[in-house]
């Protein structure tokens, strides 16, 4: 116990003694606390000085040089004389050394101590400059006084300009002292992180604090007359953090509105910050009022942020979402989403009352490319309920109603560089079926390939001849493969059956020429699949049904193909002379000849029996226990066939209408346009396989067309079913149209607006591309104007003209698709529909959008979504109307466009009301 503070011991001990009269008490309590002050409990005392040695002399003298002696010098330390003053010295007049400069004249009067600057007067002291038509310095108060020059016209030109390390203002006069860097500003105006104050009357009290009189807050652009403002009667500021006011209200074109507050904060920073995101406010029929999109955002680093927002309705619905970007430059980036909807639909007690739960789950990542050549890693995931996208209640996800297909991907792949070289990759996959809600997923899947080997190249030089091209390489793939259904998902029952399995494969092929103008190609694969999932079949003779018994257990089969090509480019030029307009039209055609052979595997089949119950008769069927195996069965039948392929392209050299050109101008008459079929040599009747045919090709440089078309040889007989017997054998043609499509999609738009560059609808097609949606706004564009992210173009300059409307962008997009069935002589049109999707802007400030479509063959129109924006300058009006489908809603937004104010808004938002 080390020694205790007299003071505390004396505070309780004495003072309980001043409550008695027995002065031994007294006298013995005092003794205690001597005690206690200066003795130690359980502690080890200090050591005692140990006994010192004895020094001994050395018995052995060193002499000292004489000569060092002689020559050494004593210094002698001498005091000065001179006593310090004691009177502190006066201090400078000025701190710095003041620079100025006048294109005017510079004048000097001693009497009043002033210096005067005119004519583009400049002055600089320490981080202070000032710029203005007249400076006058005041040396004897430390004062300096700017204004402007009013010119023969009568304008006042050259205002001061006042820049102190990163703020400037821009005042009509200011008064600056030097000696206590205070200032008295008239009419200034001030750019503060993205917005302007403009005030009657400022006095800057240091470098961070300024006071206002009167002063204007806004974001407008236009500071000699802003289209809003708000007034603050007395405010303080601190650049770059806050501005602080007492009574203030919103002004729109000098006309004070009743918005206003007794006291308000806007905060004024470089940096991200958290803070509250305000919901939007609105009704719903079949929900009742409601709170949307509310919540906190977190800028947690500047690496990574967080948005957490809510839904509410007054029926008990609700919604969640959590929202995250994060990147690492040079390595990676990516964003994280989970939307929860718990949705009641009436109330209880209502016929049309109804309560469920809908999420979506989304993931991107992406990893640079220079992060680490060797491995990779991304993830695109997109899972949920499969009716997310149709009973979801946010109007984000107005585009994506149509999505019938959810899918997501999760990859890592890695490379091991060296001779051969060696690839890995670990792959899960997830596809969603939103209409029939049925999930298919792999958990995980894993390929690994060995690169190509080829064991009798020369060790130098080029490969010759079918020998040194001989290659072989080695292909490995396992999946764990489930499917299941909406309701299943993430349930033990979904692992159940699931099916796993593995493939090795090993191809070896070599190529060489063959008459200098032939290429060759051969090759043979070797495949061996192992399984975990084998069936058994019986045949259960009371209910007259085959059983089929499901067996877990390790199997596996071999099976091997040979194949051989054959094929060579034929170049045709057809020459029309160089005075025609159509020079010349080069053909290119691409013919190739293929044979494949795979012999049958009767060693995997086995057979079981039926019994008719009519005559007790038997009979034998045969099937593989490999049917139901994760990479298919081998094949019992003898396979050997010939593939026949030809593809074309044609291209046409035209004169250019350019006079000046020296060369003809090259266009595409076809991109592609591709025959091919086959002939089943193992085959005893229908041994053509139909040809298809297929092409696309690039019209007025926008307009994308691609068809195709399948034609059969055999005839149909009386029930429409295919015969051994030629189409034309049977009085028809050569060969029978059984379908047939035709795609096609135009986008074009005037100069102007092709060139725009919108962020917000990049941003709105970025959201529709990863919920797995559309990008070119034909299914509509996905809004959220009061998003916390929503951010505007800077105000274009616009073009002045003495024409009346001589140019109005617009942009349009057209999309087109119609397909044909014949299979069986029902001579349809299986589906026809016109998708379009356009915007023009009525005025420089107005644009009109529209997507929406018409189904040629139901004679109706499709998903419908109209769009109305106004841009006010400082502020945003938008309007978005979906008139019909399940999913009609309108939505309304009015808000300022900046950032530190997009909080002040009004919107008003009505999605599907009750149907009566």
């Amino acid at each position: 116990m080390a020694i205790q503070k007299p003071s505390h011991t004396f505070t309780k001990i004495h003072l309980k003694a001043l409550q008695t009269n027995i002065f031994q008490i007294l006298f013995a309590l005092s003794f205690t606390v001597f005690i206690n002050t200066f003795g130690f409990a359980q502690d080890i005392p200090p050591k005692k000085k140990g006994i010192k040695p004895l020094a001994t002399k050395d018995s052995v003298s060193a002499k000292v040089d004489s000569l060092k002696t002689r020559n050494t010098i004593t210094a002698k330390i001498e005091t000065d004389t001179i006593k310090i003053d004691s009177l502190n010295k006066k201090p400078k007049l000025l701190k710095d050394i003041v620079k100025y400069s006048a294109s005017g004249y510079t004048s000097v009067t001693r009497r009043d101590q002033k210096i005067t600057l005119y004519d583009n007067a400049k002055i600089n002291y320490e981080d202070m400059e000032i710029t203005a038509g007249v400076i006058i310095i005041d040396y004897e108060k430390n004062e300096v006084y700017a204004k402007g020059i009013v010119d023969s016209l009568n304008n006042y030109t050259q205002k001061p300009v006042f820049t102190q390390g990163s703020d400037v203002v821009e005042p009509d006069s200011i008064r600056f002292n030097t000696d206590t860097q205070k200032a008295l500003i008239f009419n200034s105006r001030t750019e503060q992180s993205g917005g302007y104050i403009i005030a009657e009357t400022t006095k800057k009290e240091n470098d961070s604090v300024y006071f206002i009189d009167r002063g204007k807050f806004t974001t407008s652009k236009d500071l000699e007359d802003p289209e809003y403002y708000f007034l603050m009667r007395k405010a303080k500021i601190v650049p770059g953090k806050k501005v602080v006011t007492g009574l203030t209200n919103m002004f729109i074109a000098n006309v004070p509105t009743p918005i206003g507050l007794p006291f308000a904060y806007f905060p004024l920073t470089q940096k991200r910050t958290s803070g509250v995101i305000f919901p939007s406010f609105g009704e719903q029929n079949n929900r009742g009022y409601f709170l949307q999109n509310g919540g906190y955002y977190f800028a947690v680093s500047d690496y990574f942020d967080l948005a957490l927002l809510g839904d509410y309705y007054t029926n008990g619905s609700y919604g969640m979402r959590v929202e995250s970007n994060y990147a690492k430059r040079y390595r990676f980036r990516g964003n994280l989403s989970f939307r929860f909807e718990n949705l009641i639909n009436s109330e209880r007690g209502f016929p049309d009352y109804s309560r469920s739960s809908i999420y979506n789950i989304r993931w991107s990542h992406s990893q640079d490319a220079k992060a680490n050549p060797n491995s990779r890693f991304s993830a695109s995931v997109n899972l949920g309920s499969s009716r997310y996208y149709q009973q979801s209640i946010n109007q984000l996800n107005a585009s994506n109603y149509l999505n019938n297909t959810l899918s997501s991907s999760v990859s890592y792949s890695k490379t091991f560089q060296g001779e051969p070289q060696v690839n890995i990759s670990l792959t899960a996959t997830h596809s969603q079926n939103t209409n029939t809600q049925t999930i298919n997923m792999t958990l995980p899947t894993f390929q690994g390939s060995v690169g190509r080997i080829f064991p009798f190249a020369p060790k130098g030089g080029t490969k010759k001849g079918i020998i040194q091209n001989i290659n072989l390489q080695y292909n490995t793939r396992a999946e764990n493969r489930i499917q299941t259904t909406d309701s299943l998902f993430f349930k033990k029952e979904m692992f159940e059956d699931a099916k796993v399995g593995m493939q090795h494969s090993i191809p070896l092929s070599t190529n060489f020429k063959l008459f200098d103008y032939l290429s060759v190609s051969a090759g043979a694969n070797f495949q061996e699949t192992w399984t975990l999932n084998t069936i058994e079949k019986s045949f259960d003779q009371a209910t007259q049904e085959t059983v089929i018994t499901e067996k877990n257990g390790f199997d596996s089969f071999r099976t091997y193909n040979f194949s051989a090509s054959l094929g060579t480019t034929l170049y045709g030029m057809f020459p029309f002379g160089e005075d025609k307009k159509i020079q010349a039209i080069r053909h290119v055609m691409r013919p190739s000849i293929s044979y494949n052979i795979s012999p049958a595997f009767n060693q995997y089949y086995d057979t079981y029996e039926v019994i008719s119950a009519d005559n007790l008769t038997t009979t034998e069927q045969e099937y593989t226990r490999f049917e139901q195996s994760i990479f298919g069965s081998p094949t019992n039948n003898y396979a050997s066939s010939i593939g026949i392929s030809v593809s074309n392209n044609f291209e046409a050299k035209v004169r250019d209408r350019d006079s000046t050109a020296t060369e003809p101008k090259k266009i595409t008459l076809l991109n592609n346009l591709n025959f091919s079929t086959s002939y089943n040599l193992a085959g005893d009747s229908l041994n053509w396989s139909p040809v298809r045919v297929s092409g696309g090709t690039k019209l007025f440089k926008q307009m994308n067309v691609n068809f195709g078309a399948t034609l059969d040889p055999y005839a149909l007989d009386s029930n429409n079913n295919k015969i051994n017997t030629f189409n034309i054998d049977n009085g028809g043609s050569l060969f029978r149209l059984t379908s047939a499509n035709l795609t096609t999609s135009y986008s074009f738009s005037n100069s102007k607006s092709k060139n725009d560059d919108d962020r917000t609808n990049s941003r709105a097609q970025e959201e529709s591309r990863r919920s797995g949606g559309r990008d070119d706004d034909l299914f509509g564009k996905s809004q959220d104007f009061a998003d916390k992210s929503f951010n505007d173009n800077e105000d274009n300059a616009e073009e002045t003209s003495t024409l009346y409307r001589y140019k109005i962008p617009w942009n349009l997009r057209l999309a087109y698709a119609v397909n044909y069935s014949n299979t069986r002589r029902q001579n349809e049109i299986s589906s026809h529909s016109l998708m379009f999707s356009g915007d023009i802007e009525l005025s420089p400030r107005w644009k009109v959008g529209v997507s929406s479509g018409y189904d040629l063959k139901n004679q109706g129109i499709t998903y419908t979504q109209l769009r109305f924006d106004r841009d006010l300058k400082s502020w945003r009006m938008n309007f978005s109307w979906i008139p019909f489908s399940a999913n009609k809603q309108w939505n309304f937004f009015i808000g300022i466009k900046s950032s530190i104010l997009q909080d002040i808004k009004y919107e008003k938002r009505r999605q599907r009301d009750r149907d009566l």
